[in-house]
């Protein structure tokens, strides 16, 4: 693979006005295509093959005035009991007819009938009905919904549009924006070179806007929920501009070595191109591996970032060579040009692997913090060791309290329209008004399900926990029946859920129709199950494949195994942290979260994907440099500590943008979005430092020859990927 990815550096550097040309008219074709044919983002997240699903679709074909979305207007008079006064009462008839005759509302309940008023009588539910899905609700009619009662509102009356309608696409601002900027503050510090600063963030730029565009073309085939795009963004951004660091800083160590532009971006591509193109590989199959969940959401959700991912590779190992070509010794700081280019021109086969140079001007400097650090760590193997598992077990102690949801209202920014509905709503009535419950009983007769729709109200009136059923309404068919149910908990509480088994319990014995429960809450509870069912295999699923995949790389038992367990340590700390953070309330107020709740369920299968592909980009850069200098002679000892010297810059400017780029969408109000963020900039911040640059060396050295063993019959049977890049060594010792 070295030798073929030399080639293509060498290729796209002669070539590069051509490949500058082929990657600008994608990137326009594609942003072309995507403003022509994106369609919009689904907000649901849909579950096939659960009780809740399956009573949805049936509401679709039997009773479709009923499977639309819904909205709640919560209504709070100035005092307690205006609600009951001709006033009050003429101006909450005039709030439901204006929102009844709303383009795309096909009704609107007066909560006069429907006894919808609090016992205070300050506080009335408007009950909406629209005719299509939350996400067939266009902007006009949210942003129409969401003034109803502007008049009522200049009375001193409080009118708050709410429920799933509201729900909308997550909006990227300016706040992410600084983690880019932070990200290119790195970038000069560890070049000392604007050029190649530059260069390299132009590069993953123009990746992500090419897989976003991509994206975004396809958004109008593909159904893609709201937080796929932000998730893409944000892993396209941090793989794009890591990736095109490590080969910019390989090719600027061998310009420093005295290799000509053409020469030093060959080997700079067959290097440490041939770390990022498994790197990348390994993020992508880890992504796509979501698949074999079979949920349909989250496969496109890991589609979609493996998309982008796919592009940044591709992107690094043929534009950015380009760009150097076009940068030539520009890329180096001033005071190393000269050095650059009188310095001899180093052995054809004097290659270092795909990691870094020490940024002093010379690849024999052994002074760096890298290698002080190296020292340290293996010469303290045992306290560093016991210092970092326990410091990495407190952060897990909240782990197993982790609970998991799909977002409402409840957790929602502070001030914004769903929040101050969702608030009023609780205020008024209660936490169980904004979680309610649906129960559907339908059959293929009209007798039947007449007879059977009392029975389950009277069953479901009878489970604890529930509030109030109110009575049933029919399909104009009279074969199926809605019956909604108000529990005493708000969606998201642990009571809820065990509502929802207690109820499907209770209706399972009734005979003559199928009786299913459903709602927002009921979704959401079946979806959070079936992922925290789906965690351990997919987890276990990922674990293997790390372990192989590294036992192809380097050619060892152990150090997979290794790499591994760290793998595990920094899967439970991150869980852990963002646990306390998130659920529990500790420090919310430094991440602007304003109101704790359970983790959104889709957050622990999708970390563990992408953690698992970052901690193996840190593990080939750092362990592939251990392995080529033990083959070649060093102890094993010192082989882990030149791994960690030529390594350690480049791995720490690439951590530190990655948690700049997560960490910039911390400071986004979506609460799924900040935990998405926070969470990964927390878990490659844990396993970067703690994990790969203290844990590994320590481990390694603690391990000495023994972390290289392989059986003989299991080497012969592996097949050899080259990323350290002995076959170009090999080829160009040839060419000599």
């Amino acid at each position: 693979m070295a030798t073929l990815l030399y080639r293509l550096g060498r290729a796209s550097l002669r070539h590069r006005r051509l490949v500058a040309v082929v990657w600008l008219v994608v990137l326009v074709g594609l942003g072309v295509a995507a403003a022509t044919l994106r369609g919009p983002t689904a907000s649901n997240f849909t579950m096939p093959g659960t009780e809740s699903q399956r009573a949805i679709d049936l509401l679709a074909e039997r009773f479709p005035a009923a499977s639309g979305a819904t909205g709640t207007i919560a209504v709070k008079a100035p005092a307690d009991g205006q609600l009951a006064t001709p006033e009050g009462q003429a101006l909450v008839k005039q709030v439901t007819q204006e929102a009844a005759t709303l383009p795309g509302v096909v009704g609107a309940v007066d909560p006069y009938q429907s006894q919808a008023i609090s016992p205070n009588g300050r506080y009335a539910l408007i009950q909406v009905q629209f005719a299509g899905r939350a996400d067939d609700v266009t902007d006009a009619q949210r942003d129409a919904y969401e003034k109803v009662g502007a008049q009522a509102e200049a009375q001193g009356w409080q009118i708050a549009p709410g429920g799933e309608v509201l729900g909308g696409e997550p909006e990227v601002g300016s706040t992410e924006a600084l983690g880019v900027l932070v990200a290119a503050i790195v970038l000069v510090i560890t070049f000392g070179s604007l050029v190649a600063a530059g260069m390299t963030m132009l590069n993953a730029l123009i990746g992500v806007g090419v897989g976003m565009a991509g994206l975004f073309a396809l958004s109008g085939t593909i159904e893609l929920t709201s937080t796929a795009p932000i998730l893409a963004l944000m892993l396209g951004l941090a793989v794009g501009i890591d990736y095109s660091l490590f080969i910019t800083s390989r090719h600027r160590q061998h310009l420093i070595e005295g290799l000509s532009p053409e020469e030093a971006v060959g080997r700079a591509v067959g290097t440490a191109g041939s770390a990022v193109v498994f790197a990348g590989a390994t993020v992508v199959i880890a992504l796509a591996g979501l698949a074999v969940v079979d949920i349909p959401f989250l496969t496109v959700m890991g589609l979609a970032a493996a998309g982008t991912v796919t592009v940044a590779v591709l992107v690094a190992i043929t534009l950015a060579p380009a760009l150097l070509g076009f940068a030539g010794h520009r890329v180096l700081p001033r005071r190393l040009r000269r050095a650059g280019s009188t310095a001899g021109t180093a052995p054809a086969n004097g290659m270092a692997p795909a990691e870094e140079p020490t940024g002093s001007g010379t690849a024999e400097d052994r002074s760096g913090f890298g290698f002080r650090w190296a020292h340290l760590v293996t010469r303290l193997r045992v306290p560093v060791i016991l210092v970092a598992l326990l410091g990495l077990g407190l952060l897990a102690v909240p782990a197993p309290d982790m609970r998991l949801a799909l977002p409402d209202a409840s957790t929602a920014a502070a001030g914004s329209p769903a929040r101050v509905n969702n608030d009023l709503v609780r205020e008024g009535f209660g936490p169980g008004f904004t979680g309610r419950l649906a129960v559907v009983v339908t059959s293929d007769s009209p007798q039947a399900t007449a007879a059977a729709a009392p029975q389950v109200a009277k069953l479901v009136q009878a489970t604890d926990g529930v509030l109030a059923v109110a009575p049933p309404q029919t399909d104009p068919t009279g074969r199926t029946a809605l019956l909604g149910v108000i529990p005493r908990s708000g969606p998201t509480d642990e009571a809820t859920e065990e509502l929802v088994h207690d109820i499907r319990r209770q209706v399972a014995g009734v005979d003559g129709a199928d009786v299913l429960l459903t709602g927002a809450t009921a979704i959401g509870i079946d979806v959070s199950e079936k992922l925290s069912d789906a965690l351990p295999v997919y987890l276990l699923l990922v674990v293997g494949l790390s372990i192989l995949l590294l036992m192809l790389v380097f050619r060892s038992v152990l150090v997979p195994v290794k790499a591994a367990l760290g793998f595990l340590l920094t899967v439970a700390a991150t869980f852990g942290i963002t646990v306390a953070v998130f659920q529990e309330g500790t420090l919310a107020g430094l991440v602007g979260l304003d109101t704790p709740g359970p983790l959104v369920s889709f957050l622990p299968i999708l970390l563990i994907g992408i953690l698992f592909g970052l901690a193996m980009d840190y593990e080939v850069f750092l362990v592939s440099r251990m392995r080529e200098d033990y083959v070649h002679g060093d102890t094993a000892r010192q082989a882990t500590i030149n791994g960690m010297g030529h390594g350690a810059r480049v791995v720490t400017a690439a951590a530190l943008i990655m948690i700049s780029v997560f960490g910039g969408f911390v400071f986004l109000d979506d609460p799924v979005i900040k935990s998405m963020g926070f969470a990964l900039a927390a878990g490659v911040a844990i396993d970067a430092f703690v994990v790969r640059m203290t844990i590994v060396p320590a481990v390694m050295s603690l391990l000495n020859t023994a972390a290289w063993w392989i059986p003989r019959w299991l080497d012969k049977i592996l097949p050899n990927v080259d990323v350290e890049g002995e076959g170009l060594r090999a080829h160009l010792a040839d060419k000599v």
